[in-house]
């Protein structure tokens, strides 16, 4: 069970802070215990979710050691690029609602390098690619801001700086 003021990654939406843990009655009149989340960073709509709630994925955030090995293990993330665009899509999502970060710095990578190689043959990707990345970006920033203590803005200049 998480405790006030931790920060979870609720599904893929990005990084909460846990403000309160409150009981109240459900839709079925009986007591149950929810987390009462607030984005850290982006718009302000609070969440309130039952603590039992199986249909939602909720993790805590990773340790700053943690993403300083996940950024040092970047040269050595494999890619999976797949050429059938449905099944791509149906894939990356999928990876996406894991909530994993090692799945979304792999999903990143992987459309990076796709965009790279697309754009030196003057072409563009597909509009669902450039989305999921997107998604897995604002997530990946959300979470390695605030394990390393700096803004989301400032996370790839810091990956940079130290993988290269």
């Amino acid at each position: 069970m998480f405790k006030v003021n931790d920060y979870v990654i609720y599904n893929s939406m990005g990084v909460y802070q846990i403000i309160d843990i409150r009981e109240e009655k459900d839709i079925n009149d009986n007591n149950t215990e929810y987390y009462v989340l607030k984005p850290v960073y982006g718009n302000n709509l609070t969440i309130k979710t039952p603590v039992n709630n199986t249909k939602v994925f909720m993790r805590e955030i990773l340790k700053k050691e943690e993403v300083l090995s996940l950024i040092e293990s970047l040269p050595e993330q494999e890619t999976v690029w797949i050429e059938d665009d449905r099944k791509r899509n149906e894939t990356f999502r999928a990876s996406l609602k894991t909530g994993d970060s090692g799945e979304w710095v792999k999903l990143i990578k992987t459309i990076y390098l796709e965009k790279q190689k697309k754009s030196a043959d003057g072409k563009k990707l597909m509009k669902a690619d450039e989305d999921i990345m997107r998604i897995a970006e604002k997530n990946l920033c959300e979470e390695f801001a605030v394990a390393l203590n700096i803004e989301p803005e400032e996370v790839v200049s810091y990956i940079l700086e130290h993988v290269s």
